[in-house]
């Protein structure tokens, strides 16, 4: 009886070991073979997860866990503004602005004809810390300070949404590069791979986002017009001298006009001319009979 219970055991310790080796390699068997449904799930977890793992990143080095709370925004404006010494000007501002850590993203120069006045724009790009400074040396170098606008645009929320998506998708990464380095099948594998570089596009993406965020947090943007006076005598657009040389100006333009306007009609003046002289001639023709 003992030699039958004793066999009993055994036969059910052998049963269980079978059973557990079984469900061990199905397990295993999805881990390196995810459904289709795998990912959506995964996401899932990760955003329920992206505030602690953040967390978690910041202690433990993780890159890219970054929890933004600061407040961010970005500083743009135009100025226009008078000055007596186009070229001294340009200079001084542009010293100022070297000296604050600043660039010249943009620059221009042109002539306004109707005002009579030259204008140079140059578009700076200013450290937002040294914004206010900056802009309180443009308006102290000009004569006068025609127009001025500042704008300030809360991004706050545009930053920490992309911030959390690049989170998300670079924790995703991790999730996949382990499946990556479970997977024996080269069908596995190769879904893996395709995964991985769907991500990591994805990444690329939301990290070029960032950065020209970023860019645009760190530098604010002004835009500075700023034009010679208007001055009588000095061919501005109310000087006699200037309205004389556009009279002649204008007066030569008609001349071409009218000599490059006879060439391109030259047959029909040509046929007009002796089509009259024909009819002349009849005339002279009937006036002779008439007489006799």
């Amino acid at each position: 009886m003992k030699k039958f219970i004793l066999g009993m055991a055994l036969c059910i310790g052998i049963a269980s070991c079978g059973n557990r080796n079984g469900e061990k390699y199905k397990v295993q068997e999805v881990a390196l073979a995810p459904s289709p449904n795998a990912e959506p799930a995964m996401a899932a977890d990760v955003k329920a997860n992206s505030t602690e793992s953040a967390q978690a990143g910041n202690a433990g080095g993780q890159p890219g866990a970054v929890t933004p709370t600061e407040k961010k925004v970005v500083k743009e404006g135009e100025i226009s503004l008078e000055t007596g010494d186009l070229k001294a000007s340009r200079k001084s501002l542009t010293d100022s602005l070297k000296k604050l850590g600043g660039y010249i993203d943009e620059e221009s120069e042109n002539t306004d004809t109707y005002e009579g006045r030259k204008n140079y724009v140059f578009k700076a790009r200013i450290p937002v810390q040294n914004f206010e400074r900056f802009l309180n040396t443009v308006s102290a170098s000009a004569d006068h300070v025609e127009s001025k606008s500042i704008r300030i645009k809360d991004v706050t929320t545009e930053y920490i949404d992309i911030t959390t998506r690049l989170n998300n998708k670079k924790l995703l990464e991790n999730r996949y590069k382990a499946l990556l380095a479970k997977a024996g099948k080269m069908s596995d594998i190769l879904e893996v791979e395709n995964k991985l570089n769907d991500i990591r596009t994805d990444i690329e993406s939301s990290q070029g986002q960032l950065n020209y965020l970023n860019k645009q947090i760190a530098f604010s943007t002004l835009q500075i017009t700023f034009f010679t006076k208007n001055s009588a005598g000095n061919n501005s657009g109310n000087s006699f001298g200037y309205k004389l040389k556009n009279a002649f100006g204008e007066s030569l333009q008609v001349l071409q006009s009218i000599f490059f306007g006879v060439i391109t009609f030259w047959p029909v003046i040509a046929l007009v001319a002796i089509i009259y002289f024909i009819f002349r001639q009849w005339r002279k023709r009937k006036s002779r009979k008439a007489t006799l």
